[in-house]
């Protein structure tokens, strides 16, 4: 079931090896920085949207409790 899960040991060693083979020394370093920057960019991106939704939630909350506080004071007539 190795095939199917995160690869570990052996099976490292030659995937690191392959991408060496593929991309050579000069071209790791730009790739990790390229590799990092998206990690950032989405990390980023991911906060924003949590911020949005949390925000989304937070006002529809305030509108459902405004609304059922309006009609609470109006049957009070």
């Amino acid at each position: 079931m190795a095939a199917f899960g995160i690869p570990n040991g052996p099976e490292l060693w030659i995937i690191l090896g392959i991408v060496l083979l593929l991309f050579g020394p000069t071209q790791l370093p730009k790739l990790a920085k390229m590799f990092g920057k998206s990690a950032k960019a989405l990390k980023e991106g991911m906060d924003e949207g949590m911020n949005a939704f949390d925000e989304e939630t937070t006002s529809k909350k305030t509108d459902t409790a405004e609304k059922a506080e309006s009609s609470d004071n109006g049957s009070d007539s």
